[in-house]
């Protein structure tokens, strides 16, 4: 059976414009950083963490071992390492679980449908996550 050349190429185009649909859809999720400028963890970031992220990752037997409670914890990251890139918040694990980004719902932060209500985090602390990180992560 002969496949007609320009079946082919259509059928290729189509496959392409799919995954190109597909990519864009991801990268929608991701709100604009903050133009806020000087963003620090003190001042910004444990506010939100304190409200939505906390309740599991700080004590003494903080899940997955990442503790955002401190700078500290945060910077160190969890037992499977770092959650940040200084520099690349788009890229980095922290970013791509608050925007469920992440194939594996189980990594979605905070989980979906969670024993203590926590919401998911607006698209204005999101872009304050990812200022703080593009500036450094102080």
């Amino acid at each position: 059976m002969t496949m007609n050349p320009t079946k082919i190429t259509l059928t290729a185009l189509a496959a392409a414009f799919s995954f190109a649909v597909t990519a864009s859809a991801e990268d929608a999720k991701l709100p604009s950083a903050s133009d806020k400028k000087d963003v620090t963890y003190a001042t910004d970031i444990k506010p939100i963490f304190d409200t939505s992220c906390v309740k599991c990752h700080s004590g003494d037997k903080p899940k997955a071992r990442l503790k955002l409670d401190t700078l500290e914890g945060a910077l160190k990251g969890s037992k499977d390492g770092k959650i940040l890139t200084s520099g690349d918040g788009a890229n980095s694990l922290l970013v791509k679980a608050v925007t469920h980004q992440l194939k594996d719902s189980d990594g979605w932060m905070p989980p979906l449908n969670n024993k203590a209500g926590i919401k998911p985090l607006t698209p204005e602390q999101i872009g304050l996550i990812l200022a703080w990180i593009n500036q450094g992560a102080k």
